[in-house]
């Protein structure tokens, strides 16, 4: 007997419902939206694309629980909970996985690098497309899958006390995120690793005496009030030393039409979050300015000597990344090239074996 209309239209009605699904993800960071620009990208543009996209193109729907701040996990757990299905998705910087990301530090182990997040950032994704061992590794051994490349604005270095020669900070404690600690230790100074939410009371009580840090943060977690004298130095921009990581087992449940969502804002993502890296960077050094902070440029011949003392620092770090059975020489070698071919010039050239 032929079907109705009737009958179709409910038989229209449970396929549909069959379809369309509510999928539920937990995204989240130890750093603060608002003050951290990785995190604010996550909540600006990440978040409300995927939902928005899903929304416009599927007959699915995104719900998305957000933690930033450390509400879910801070800057040291994020990796773990992404490994274990605490967070979806999460984002941190690979600065605080020193041991089990090691070589994805290499921008850290390359300074004086490129001076805006929008070329650097530009180059970390080279490098990532062109050593996909890279990607491969998150998932084979932490579970998870980087969907996107942030970073971090032009490292500098902020300080209590004011300083005119670089013997003036022999013995000076100075805090980092780790990897770019040995950038100090031309300057004969202690270093300390810390986190950026412990840095304004630390250097308030004189556990440490300074920041190597990048201006958009600098200013936002307001440590120009215990620490006002900050020296650009221009380390470099450090793009994809912040990543935006999925729970592999989170990211294929979900229909090949959100994963392949997911994947293109990851994508758009890098764009957005450095052009808002480089805005926040400028924003950031004008703000400085305006509160009173000391600003200064570190001479030409200063930068060129601590440049030359760190000539060696690359190629010890490829080295000490092949000793551990990774691609060390490989993976620096295409990121230095790939920094002299997009025209930036180093203060001096590097050689890895």
């Amino acid at each position: 007997m032929a079907k109705t209309l009737s009958q179709f239209f409910i038989l229209f009605l449970v396929t549909q419902s069959l379809q369309a699904e509510l999928y539920t993800l937990r995204v989240g960071s130890g750093h603060p939206a608002g003050a951290t620009v990785y995190s604010t990208a996550m909540r600006d543009f990440l978040v409300p694309e995927l939902k928005r996209r899903v929304e416009e193109r599927t007959e699915h729907e995104l719900r998305i629980i957000e933690g930033y701040a450390g509400s879910i996990a801070s800057v040291a757990e994020t990796l773990e909970a992404v490994q274990i299905g605490i967070l979806d998705i999460g984002g941190f910087c690979t600065c605080f996985e020193p041991a089990k990301m090691f070589l994805h530090n290499f921008q850290y182990f390359v300074p004086f690098g490129p001076q805006d997040a929008q070329l650097s950032i530009r180059i970390g994704r080279q490098v990532y497309d062109q050593h996909p061992w890279l990607d491969t590794v998150m998932v084979e051994n932490y579970n998870q899958t980087i969907i996107a490349l942030g970073g971090f604005d032009n490292y500098h270095l902020g300080t209590v006390e004011p300083w005119d020669s670089i013997d003036d900070l022999q013995g000076v404690k100075i805090a980092g995120a780790g990897p770019n600690l040995p950038w100090l230790e031309f300057a004969g100074v202690v270093p300390v690793q810390s986190a950026l939410p412990d840095g304004y009371m630390a250097m308030s009580t004189g556990v440490y005496s300074g920041w190597l840090m990048y201006p958009s943060s600098y200013f936002s977690y307001k440590y120009h009030e215990p620490a006002p004298n900050y020296t650009l130095i221009g380390f470099g921009a450090m793009g994809g030393a912040a990543v935006i990581t999925m729970n592999h087992n989170s990211f294929q449940r979900l229909p090949i039409e959100i994963q392949d969502i997911i994947t293109e804002v990851g994508r758009d993502y890098e764009l957005w979050a450095s052009e808002l890296l480089d805005e926040r960077q400028s924003q950031g050094l004008r703000d400085l300015q305006n509160s009173g902070a000391f600003v200064r440029t570190l001479s030409e011949e200063a930068r060129r000597g601590w440049a030359e003392s760190l000539v060696d620092f690359p190629n010890s770090m490829a080295q000490e990344a092949n000793s551990r059975g990774l691609p060390g020489s490989e993976v620096l070698n295409t990121y230095i090239t790939l920094i002299n071919e997009s025209g930036y010039q180093f203060p001096v050239s590097y050689t890895i074996q």
